[in-house]
């Protein structure tokens, strides 16, 4: 099929610039997410190391791994990473992606996202440390910059959080969490890598997943025009699924513990607005506009990500935004 190979060929394409084969036991939480789900496909498809696809959902999991159904080197650990793991496997590689970055959750479950951001982090980074983990990558996010100046954000910026919102619970913890991972590296020598990615987008995104992308995507699949509530001049970064799990895979091998890098695409940075338009244009359709107080959930007008530090290790995209998002259309129809 046409729809499945693009993706398909996309790992393929990004699987031949990594820069070593991964060997041993690999531990994915968040498996059945976006970014969780594309780095097992890619560890499936293009390594020989068994892959272990943490999450909380094994009928997801059955649905969206089927086709590892019966491979040896697959195998899917269903546990809420709130709880100490309970298996005894020594994971050799650990890439932290469970974490729900849904802003209805935001406002809804503020307390458990939080849980799940400080909580989880500890109980991997602790069994790792009993279990032989030579090295983890911590997926954390382009949120905890906060608004900026309007300058672009290098890994050193910082800008300012509303700490007593609730919607700051998950840029909030991402950022404790990352100093939990320092303290880690520091006080036990655990060797931990963080990625921040910015707004990450790709097919087989979750039912409940309500981002901008996602609520675009669904609505040209249901042959409806895409209608925004808000002027989209929000600016951003964005990467595709694809090229964003190769980076990840690049920080595992190659990133220096303690530190942080930018994930982004810096030729896929356009508004919320633009998004749509392309979005629509793929599946002939129109952007609508009807404007409403409650069509903005996030107060950062602009996140622009310098990704020099990344690609100082030699990684370097490989698709542009039309590109990806025709690919994740495609794929999801």
């Amino acid at each position: 099929m046409v729809e499945v190979s693009a993706y398909q060929q996309g790992l393929a394409k990004v699987a031949k610039r990594l820069p070593s084969p991964l060997t041993g036991n690999i531990l994915i939480t968040g498996a059945t997410g976006l970014i969780g789900g594309c780095l097992t496909d890619l560890l499936m498809q293009h390594s020989e190391c068994q892959v272990y696809a943490l999450g909380r959902n094994r009928q997801r999991a059955g649905k969206r791994f089927q086709k590892y159904k019966n491979n040896s080197r697959f195998h899917f650990l269903e546990h809420d990473i709130c709880t100490p793991l309970t298996c005894d496997t020594d994971f050799q590689y650990i890439i932290h992606a469970a974490s729900n970055a849904s802003p209805s959750f935001f406002q809804e479950k503020p307390v458990e996202v939080m849980r799940a951001n400080l909580e989880g982090l500890t109980h991997l980074v602790e069994y790792g440390l009993q279990h032989h983990m030579q090295r983890m990558v911590y997926i954390s996010s382009g949120e905890i910059y906060g608004e900026g100046d309007g300058s672009i954000f290098s890994e050193q910026s910082s800008g300012y959080i509303d700490i007593l919102s609730p919607r700051a619970c998950y840029p909030s913890s991402k950022r404790a969490a990352e100093t939990l991972c320092a303290a880690y590296c520091k006080e036990y020598g655990a060797q931990i890598v963080i990625a921040r990615p910015c707004h990450t987008y790709g097919p087989y995104f979750t039912e409940s997943d309500n981002r901008v992308y996602a609520q675009f995507i669904r609505n040209v699949l249901r042959n409806e025009d895409i209608v925004m509530k808000s002027s989209g001049s929000q600016f951003r970064s964005w990467i595709y699924v694809v090229d964003c799990a190769a980076a990840i895979l690049y920080l595992l091998l190659k990133g220096e513990s303690g530190e942080a890098y930018n994930v982004a695409n810096n030729e896929s940075n356009i508004t919320i607005r633009q998004l749509a338009e392309i979005i629509a244009a793929i599946a002939d359709k129109k952007v609508i506009m009807e404007l409403s107080d409650n069509g903005n959930t996030t107060p950062i007008t602009k996140a622009v990500f310098s990704t020099k530090k990344l690609e100082s290790l030699g990684w370097q995209p490989i698709f542009d935004i039309d590109e990806g998002l025709r690919h994740t259309i495609e794929t999801m129809r």
